[in-house]
C-alpha cells in the first residue's frame, strides 16, 4: 500500500501528531457549542425558516378561532349578522391557505439548506481527513469514520430539515391558543391550562436522574455487545477447550443483568407514564374543560356560548407538549452527533512548513529522533539513522521494541516528538504531501483493500494509469493469473465476487506498490503469517518491487534479512546494535540471541507432525 492511498481518511486520536495549532479565543468558545458551530452556515436561512414557521403555526391557530367566533355569532341572541359570519368564514379559510404555503415554503428552506449544508460538511470533514496523520488507521477504523460521515450527519439532518421548525410549531401554536383564551376569559384559562401543568409535572418526575440511568442502560448495553462478540469471535477456541457452556453462559449472565437494571428502571416509570398519557390526552382535556365551564356557567361566571372556545381550542394546549418531546429528543441526539462531527474537524493535522527546497536524491536521514505517543513515555530516543540510496536496512529487536514506530515516520503516520527526518536533505515535515507520497511508498501486514473493482484498488495510487501497466504490475506481483480467474477479472469487485485469501490480497497492495514506483519503500515483513505457497509467491512479488529502491523493513524472521546492507537492532526505544548479519552474530549480542531464538523455532516448525 502507497502512502498516496491513505493520505485521505483517518478520524480523531488521542496520539498528538506534532506542535497543534494553537485555539483562538474564539475557537474555545465554539467548541462548548459545537451545533452553533456547525449550522453555522446555514443560521440566516433556519431563522427565516423558523419564522416562516411560527407565521403559518400561528395561522394554523386562526380556523380553530373562527370556528369559535362563528359560534359566538351563530348562538347570539337577535337577528342573525351574516355579514361578520361570512367574514369570520373568509378569514378562516384564508388563514388555512396562508399556513399551507408558508410551512412548505419553511420545510422547502430547511431542506434545500439542509442539501447545502450535508454537502459542506462532508466536504470539509473529507478535506480534514486528508491532512491527519496516517497513525490514524492504525487507531481508528472504517466502521468509525462511516459513523463520522454517514450516521452523525444524517443525525444532523433531522435537526436542521425538521426539528427546529417542529420546536417552532410546538412553542407558537399554545402560546397563541393561550393569547385568544386569555381574551375570552382570563380565569377559566387558568383551569384550562391545568392538564398541561400536571403533565409537565409527571414528565419531571419521570425524568428525575434520567441522564444517571441512561449512562447505565448504555453501560450495561455495552457489557451485553462485549461478551456477544467476545462469544461469536472466539466461538472456535471455545469449542476447541470444551468451553462453550462458560462463554454462553456469561454472555446470559450479561443479558440478564441487562434485564433485571431495566425492568426495575421502567417498573418505576410506569404508573408515572401512564398518568402522564392520561393527562396530555385530549379526552382529559375535554372533560377538565366540561366540567369547570358547567361549573363557570353554573355559577354565572361566563356564558354558555364562552365555553365553546375553549372545547375547541383548549385541547390544543397538550398535544403540541408530544412535539415538543420529540423535536427535543432530535435536538439530543444531534447534540452528540455535533460533537463528535466537531471533534473531527478539530483533529490535529499534519503541520506542513514552507519547503527548505526541492528534495536531491532519496538519502533519508533520522537525527536524534524521538518520539511520545502521549508526551509522557518515550517510545524513541535519540535515533540516528541513515538510509542511502539503494540499500536495504532491516529493523529487529524484541516485541515493543518501537521497530514499527520508526518505520512508520518515514511516511508520516506521526511526526518526531524530537529531532528531524530528511528526505534528500530537505526535513520530510516541509515536503507538500502529495509529493512526499510520490516519493515513498509502503506495504504492512495489515493490507487494506477498497470495496472497487480490482483494476481500481491496484490503480489507487495512479488513477490515470493504463490497462496494460496495471497488469503489468499485477504480473509482477504474482496475481495476474488469479484475477483472470476471477469471474470479471480485473473488473471483480472486493468483497462482491473478488474473494481473496490473505496472501492474495497482501500481493494486490504489492502491485499497488510496484505500479506506484516510488523510490522508497517502507516494507513491514509481508509473509510473517503466510502459508509456504503464499510465502513463495509474495517474496518473488517482493523481489520485483524492491529492485533498485531503498528499503526500510521490519523483520520479523530474521532468515529473510541476512543480506541487508545493515540491521539495526532495537530495545527499548534506542539502536544497541547496527551492521551486518555475519558482523553482529560475531558481537554475540542482542541480535545473535534473536537469531538463536528465531532458529530454534524455525526447527520447531520443521519437526512438527503434520
Amino acid at each position: 500500500m502507497t502512502g498516496a492511498e491513505m493520505a485521505g481518511g483517518g478520524l480523531t486520536a488521542e496520539r498528538s501528531s506534532g506542535p497543534a495549532e494553537p485555539a483562538s479565543p474564539a475557537d474555545k468558545a465554539e467548541d462548548k457549542a459545537p451545533i452553533g458551530r456547525l449550522l453555522a452556515p446555514v443560521r440566516g436561512v433556519l431563522v427565516l425558516a423558523c419564522v416562516l414557521q411560527g407565521i403559518g403555526a400561528a395561522a394554523g391557530v386562526v380556523p380553530f378561532i373562527a370556528v369559535a367566533e362563528l359560534g359566538r355569532v351563530l348562538l347570539a341572541e337577535g337577528p342573525l349578522d351574516g355579514a361578520r359570519a361570512w367574514t369570520i368564514a373568509g378569514l378562516g379559510a384564508g388563514a388555512l391557505v396562508v399556513r399551507l404555503v408558508l410551512l412548505m415554503a419553511a420545510g422547502g428552506l430547511t431542506h434545500l439548506a439542509d442539501v447545502d449544508f450535508q454537502l459542506d460538511l462532508r466536504r470539509r470533514m473529507a478535506a480534514r481527513l486528508g491532512r491527519v496523520p496516517l497513525g490514524w488507521f492504525t487507531e481508528r477504523n472504517a466502521g468509525q469514520v462511516k459513523k463520522a460521515l454517514q450516521d452523525d450527519v444524517t443525525a444532523l439532518h433531522h435537526l436542521v430539515g425538521h426539528a427546529y421548525l417542529n420546536l417552532t410549531s410546538g412553542f407558537v401554536t399554545p402560546l397563541v391558543s393561550l393569547a385568544y383564551l386569555l381574551w375570552i376569559d382570563w380565569r377559566f384559562t387558568l383551569v384550562a391550562i391545568l392538564p398541561l401543568l400536571l403533565g409537565l409535572l409527571l414528565y419531571a418526575l419521570q425524568m428525575r436522574g434520567y441522564g444517571e440511568k441512561m449512562a447505565a442502560y448504555n453501560e450495561a448495553l455495552g457489557r451485553v455487545n462485549a461478551a456477544a462478540v467476545e462469544f461469536v469471535q472466539g466461538i472456535a477456541v471455545i469449542k476447541t477447550f470444551g468451553q462453550t457452556h462458560k462463554a454462553h453462559g456469561r454472555f446470559l449472565e450479561e443479558t440478564q443483568r441487562f434485564v433485571d437494571y431495566f425492568w426495575n428502571w421502567v417498573r418505576g416509570l410506569l404508573r408515572l407514564s401512564a398518568a402522564s398519557e392520561i393527562v396530555f390526552s385530549p379526552l382529559f382535556s375535554l372533560v377538565v374543560i366540561l366540567a369547570g365551564g358547567a361549573a363557570f356557567v353554573a355559577q354565572g361566571w361566563m356564558a354558555p356560548v364562552e365555553v365553546l372556545a375553549f372545547a375547541v381550542l383548549g385541547l390544543g394546549f397538550t398535544a403540541p407538549f408530544l412535539t415538543l418531546a420529540y423535536a427535543q429528543n432530535d435536538v439530543m441526539l444531534a447534540k452528540a452527533a455535533a460533537a463528535r462531527v466537531a471533534a473531527l474537524l478539530d483533529a490535529p493535522v499534519l503541520p506542513e512548513r514552507p519547503g527548505d527546497g526541492r528534495p536531491e536524491g532519496t538519502r533519508v536521514a533520522y537525527e536524534a529522533v524521538g518520539f511520545s505517543y502521549d508526551g509522557r513515555n518515550d517510545v524513541l530516543r535519540d535515533i540516528d539513522l541513515v538510509l542511502e540510496p539503494g540499500t536495504v536496512t532491516a529493523l529487529v529487536g524484541p516485541s515493543g521494541s518501537g521497530k514499527t514506530t520508526l518505520a512508520k515516520l518515514l511516511p508520516r503516520f506521526w511526526d518526531p516528538s524530537a529531532g528531524r527526518i530528511t528526505l534528500g536533505g530537505v526535513p520530510i515535515d516541509a515536503l507538500p504531501v502529495g509529493e512526499l507520497y510520490r516519493r515513498i511508498g509502503f506495504v504492512f501486514q495489515d493490507v487494506q483493500l477498497l470495496r472497487a473493482s480490482l483494476r481500481e484498488n491496484i490503480a489507487l495510487a495512479r488513477p490515470d494509469a493504463a490497462a496494460e501497466e496495471v497488469e503489468a504490475a499485477a504480473r509482477a506481483a504474482q496475481i495476474h493469473d488469479r484475477i483472470l480467474a476471477l469471474p470479471r477479472g480485473y473488473d471483480s469487485v472486493v468483497g462482491e465476487d473478488a474473494r481473496l485469501s490473505g496472501g492474495e490480497a497482501q500481493r494486490v497492495s504489492i502491485a499497488r506498490a510496484i505500479l506506484a514506483d516510488t523510490p522508497l519503500v517502507v516494507l513491514d515483513e509481508a509473509t510473517a503469517f503466510a502459508d509456504p505457497e503464499s510465502e513463495a509467491a509474495i517474496q518473488d512479488a517482493l523481489s520485483k518491487l524492491i529492485a533498485g529502491r531503498t528499503l526500510l523493513v521490519i523483520a520479523h524472521r530474521l532468515h529473510g534479512i541476512v543480506g541487508a546492507d545493515q540491521i539495526c537492532v532495537l530495545d527499548r526505544g534506542r539502536i544497541v546494535e547496527r551492521g551486518r548479519h555475519p558482523d553482529l552474530l560475531a558481537r554475540d549480542g542482542l541480535y545473535a540471541r534473536l537469531w538463536t531464538a528465531s532458529a530454534r523455532a524455525a526447527g520447531a516448525r520443521r519437526r512438527k507432525p503434520e
